[in-house]
């Protein structure tokens, strides 16, 4: 486990190293067994929804990776980052209609090297863009405030945040921008037994836990992942020692960035459509993640994403879709009582 706020405490010290995976599969099964014998949900689409819940909730992980990161750096809770990963989302949006335009694909793309191509070339235009949009906002927003009262960088990001939304009313209009379906969905499906499982929602999946699992190794094993891990425990400290601050914020922000991107690529093609207000409720969703999982924390963030997406779908599977972030909320509160800083944080106290 990397904490990029903390350094880990002796308990999560003696911790094995298998014990979180262990959970969280135990967790899933938990959540099967729960749809398919206390619910009554049939075998198919029990799984379906196990599906769904893991797709949904590695976007929501994604993003709340950006918020985790820059809170574990500069103590700024960045409201601005939802509408950072709607940008995204745009960006992907109009990199594949221009290209599937010039090449004259509309229907979806059953060539699997051509789609590997068509997605790979999406997250390598989309994530750096992303990531340097982050250091922007970053470099001309919140580094002018570095040392002002956390206050007004706080409204400085709810700014930003209208800002980009803004932007993109002007852009694209108000409705919703359909992005191209080029996975297909229908076709493609793992078949186990009469139960199918969407390839897509294995592919986000997958997508997403080698970029969580890349983003781990660096933080714990680069020399910038050190400063970016220096930088968090002390940053007077970190900079009598040698580390560049400026480079080392601007790094974290540049990550949280791409990460935005990536699940702005994979929104797209999951939910096939894209809208100037996106970035409220999905970024609302992540930041919820972030304080579940212990902000500050990247594991934390993770499982706090996995979470809510597992209690979204299970509310929408019993047709409850209008009371889902009601369920969200409630659950926060609940950690919250029992496990203030979240279920992976802790407590700290303030520096002198």
């Amino acid at each position: 486990m990397t904490a990029i706020a903390t350094p880990a405490s002796p308990a999560s010290r003696r911790r094995p190293a298998w014990f979180l995976p262990v959970v969280s599969l135990g967790g899933v099964a938990a959540y099967y067994l729960l749809l398919r014998f206390v619910f009554g949900i049939g075998e198919g689409t029990a799984l379906q929804q196990v599906a769904n819940a893991l797709s949904t909730g590695a976007i929501y992980a994604l993003v709340a990776l950006g918020y985790t990161m820059v809170y574990g750096i500069i103590e700024l809770i960045n409201f601005a980052h939802g509408d950072v990963f709607m940008v995204g989302a745009f960006v992907s949006l109009f990199f594949l209609v221009q290209v599937l335009g010039n090449t004259g694909l509309t229907a979806p793309i059953t060539n699997l090297p051509v789609l590997l191509l068509l997605i790979g070339a999406a997250l390598l235009v989309t994530m750096p863009l992303i990531g340097l949009l982050n250091v922007g906002i970053e470099r001309f927003f919140y580094r002018p405030l570095r040392n002002a009262p956390r206050l007004a960088p706080l409204i400085t990001a709810i700014g930003v945040s209208f800002i980009l939304q803004n932007i993109a009313l002007v852009i694209a209009g108000s409705g919703d921008e359909s992005s191209p379906q080029i996975f297909p969905i229908r076709d493609w499906r793992l078949s186990i037994g009469e139960i199918t499982i969407p390839y897509l929602s294995l592919f986000v999946f997958a997508l997403a836990m080698v970029l969580m699992v890349l983003l781990q190794t660096f933080v714990g094993r680069t020399r910038l992942g050190r400063a970016m891990r220096s930088t968090a425990q002390d940053r007077e400290a970190a900079a009598l020692m040698g580390v560049d601050l400026n480079q080392t914020i601007a790094l974290t922000f540049l990550l949280g960035g791409a990460l935005a991107g990536a699940a702005g690529v994979v929104w797209g093609l999951t939910y096939g459509y894209v809208r100037s207000d996106l970035g409220f409720n999905a970024g609302l969703k992540a930041f919820t993640s972030a304080v579940l999982g212990g902000i500050g924390n990247i594991t934390g963030a993770v499982l706090g994403g996995f979470i809510i997406g597992f209690v979204e779908v299970f509310a929408t599977t019993l047709g409850q879709t209008r009371w889902s972030q009601f369920v969200v909320f409630v659950v926060l509160a609940l950690v919250l009582v029992f496990r203030p800083a979240g279920i992976l944080g802790q407590q700290v106290g303030e520096r002198a």
